[in-house]
């Protein structure tokens, strides 16, 4: 499979600069509104993927590194041209970047943190296209995030985090089967459906001979299987990120939260490859692959 190229992360380089510009963490940390742990934190991984020290910690603050000053001048010219983006459309100041995505991954896992992408990247204009998961022929965008295994079609293809599979259940439907302990005892309650993710490599790992289900109700989006399990409606398999917030809520329980599954199936962002150099396409994936890594 075909890889982005690996840029150091965005949120690193931003927190080198600005510590090189001001001259410490702290002010640093100030200026980019987090903690300066999080500044020493992100500056440590940009030097642990260069393989160089950037800076030297001293009493009054931090000094550049010979390395660190030749990576400076690297950063500010990088910056400078993507800061030239809006410059170079007269008529327009914003650059946009269409996004396609699911439903489900926008609401609960991107839409929540594309305020610190706006605040890192105010020239780049997000439109977020919305699309079904379940399309024979999706429309392409300057970046999509699709769900499945990895084996899409001929873009440049990059896994964002890998997952693993639970059994989830409201807590009114456990009120009306409190004996369900063990993964046998799922036989004969409504297991909820969805092509996206199948029961098969849950039972398997749990030790149980049973084949997919072929009776109960079918969701062609992870946002509507859970809601539907929320309700009390059954029992739903699904990816542990996508149902972080309905489980944060108290929406969902974990029903055997000590049996790790890997989940097949993830997200993962697609780009044509002739548009991947695009500084704004290259900004936004490598923000996407920080952010859920």
């Amino acid at each position: 499979m075909a890889r982005l190229r690996r840029l150091p992360p965005i949120h690193a380089l931003l927190a080198f600069e600005s510590a090189a510009r001001l001259g410490g963490f702290a002010p640093a940390a100030a200026e980019l509104c987090i903690t300066p742990s999080a500044i020493s934190h992100r500056i440590r991984q940009l030097e642990a993927q260069l393989g160089e020290q950037l800076f030297e910690r001293t009493a009054s603050g931090v000094r550049l590194t010979d390395a660190g000053q030749h990576c400076l001048v690297g950063v500010r010219e990088a910056f400078d041209r993507l800061a030239s983006l809006s410059r170079s459309n007269p008529h327009d100041d914003v650059v946009r970047l269409v996004v396609g995505t699911p439903p489900t991954f926008a609401r609960n896992l991107l839409i929540p943190r594309l305020p610190e992408f706006q605040r890192l990247w105010p020239d780049i204009e997000i439109e977020l296209a919305i699309g079904a998961p379940m399309q024979d022929r999706p429309e392409r965008h300057d970046v999509d995030i699709r769900f499945g295994s990895g084996l899409f079609d001929e873009r440049l293809t990059v896994k964002l985090y890998d997952d693993r599979l639970d059994v989830l259940v409201s807590p009114a439907f456990l009120q009306r089967h409190p004996a369900v302990t063990r993964p046998a005892e799922l036989a004969g309650l409504e297991l909820l459906r969805s092509p996206l993710v199948p029961w098969l490599p849950w039972f398997r790992a749990a030790g149980l001979p049973w084949p997919e289900p072929q009776r109960g109700t079918i969701f062609t989006d992870l946002g509507a299987l859970l809601e539907a399990a929320a309700s009390g409606l059954g029992l739903a398999v699904c990816s542990r990120r996508i149902a972080e917030r309905w489980i944060r809520d108290g929406q969902l329980i974990l029903l055997f939260p000590d049996l790790e599954v890997p989940s097949t199936n993830t997200y993962h962002v697609l780009v044509e490859r002739d548009l991947a150099p695009r500084p704004e396409v290259a900004a936004f994936t490598d923000w996407l692959r920080s952010t859920f890594a």
